[in-house]
């Protein structure tokens, strides 16, 4: 039963978090009008306030997403090009879309790679150095690159982002681990931004 629902915990990430990203960059600004339809008239202004900054942490949160995943893709990219892989540069493509599948990148990056040099060679002589790649990418992605742009995107220290996956990780899962930055930053600019609305918009003290 535990390894039934470890299945379907990575299907259900798998195909959940690209439909729910798909319509949260395709209808934000519908997304966003009707929250506002809902708040009183004398919060609309601290409340478009937040609301517009909040979509902008989160918007450079995703950028930054996109450039972690492309630099993965490259290091590998040249990795496997640079060990002999066939097609190293189309298996670096791969790898960088995988990685914008949370904590699956290094399976969808390596096990394609495995499969053409075990075609391309009919050994597995090529598979420690795929693996070493892969290893050496992710230990510098996660341990500098990533921590480092998420950290700037969304305001925080690196150590507090890779605390925030961690604690995530052992609350809630798979899950908690994809949720945990994204939640952190929305909770962290909501407070900062309704601080400073009240200290400037007069309407905000009513």
């Amino acid at each position: 039963s535990s390894l039934l629902s470890s299945i379907v915990s990575v299907i259900a990430v798998l195909v959940i978090v690209p439909f729910i990203s798909f319509f949260l960059l395709k209808d934000n600004r519908r997304i966003l009008q009707g929250l506002l339809q809902t708040i009183p008239n004398k919060y609309f202004e601290m409340s478009y306030y937040v609301l517009k900054k909040v979509t902008l942490r989160l918007g450079l949160y995703v950028r930054a997403w996109i450039f972690d995943a492309t630099f993965v893709g490259v290091m590998i990219g040249f990795g496997f090009y640079f060990i002999g892989v066939p097609n190293a540069l189309p298996l670096g493509v791969i790898a960088g879309l995988g990685h914008l599948i949370p904590y699956f990148g290094p399976i969808i990056g390596g096990i394609p790679a495995i499969i053409v040099s075990i075609v391309q060679y009919g050994d597995f002589s090529q598979v420690p150095l795929i693996l070493f790649v892969v290893l050496i990418t992710y230990t510098f992605d996660n341990g500098f690159v990533q921590p480092y742009v998420f950290g700037k995107s969304t305001d925080m220290h690196p150590i507090a982002i890779i605390l925030l996956i961690i604690s995530g990780g052992i609350l809630f899962g798979l899950f908690g681990m994809l949720l945990a930055i994204p939640v952190a930053t929305v909770i962290k600019t909501f407070s900062k931004e309704i601080y400073f609305a009240k200290k400037n918009y007069k309407i905000a003290r009513v």
